[in-house]
């Protein structure tokens, strides 16, 4: 297996491999360049951000500054908005549904060390994907961790570490993140 294929399976994998060190050069290029694009060419930034990202659907929009990894692990659907400062590290899939909004300052981590520090000084490291279902939003300053996966119509109050996944319908919050209470009709009218 290639390291690139030991990544995506979620096995340990030498992070400091020629192939994968170009390829994250080459998207941290695209995303200097799409960081310094002036905030009114929208369609310069739009076409940057497609070329950036594994899949993107209708109507896009992500702030700068704005960084990942590889970007092809990355999957938006429709109607997708992160606010400045988002970090992506793409090392397994990232896949957000439709309608996501992203706080500033959020950081989604596919990317985890061995706690053994012989195998951490090797520059080992694993992934796990992240998924985000449709209809959610994200505040500002969250962290989600390697594996986890977050409902549909859930919102994940601001500040929040996402350790563990967490079910469709809620509002999620805290250090780390658990579920606080359900979404209801109620809701709708506040």
């Amino acid at each position: 297996m290639t390291e690139k294929e030991k990544a995506r399976a979620g096995q340990l994998y030498f992070s400091g491999e020629e192939q994968l060190t170009k390829e994250r050069a080459a998207c941290k290029d695209l995303c200097f360049a799409y960081n310094r694009t002036l905030p009114s060419k929208l369609e310069e930034r739009d076409k940057l951000m497609r070329r950036i990202l594994g899949k993107a659907g209708k109507e896009l929009l992500i702030e700068p500054v704005f960084w990942c990894d590889y970007g092809y692990n990355i999957e938006v659907g429709d109607n997708f908005y992160m606010n400045h400062g988002g970090v992506i590290l793409d090392c397994a899939p990232v896949v957000f549904g439709d309608y996501v909004f992203v706080g500033p300052n959020c950081g989604f981590y596919t990317a985890g060390h061995p706690l053994d520090v012989d195998r951490r000084n090797q520059y080992l490291e694993f992934a796990k994907p992240i998924i985000v279902g449709n209809n959610v939003w994200i505040g500002g300053g969250v962290r989600v961790m390697p594996g986890v996966t977050i409902g549909d119509n859930t919102v994940i109050a601001g500040g929040s570490v996402v350790t563990k996944d967490i079910p469709s319908g809620v509002v999620a919050a805290g250090n780390p993140c658990r579920v606080m209470r359900e979404i209801t009709p109620e809701d709708a009218l506040r």
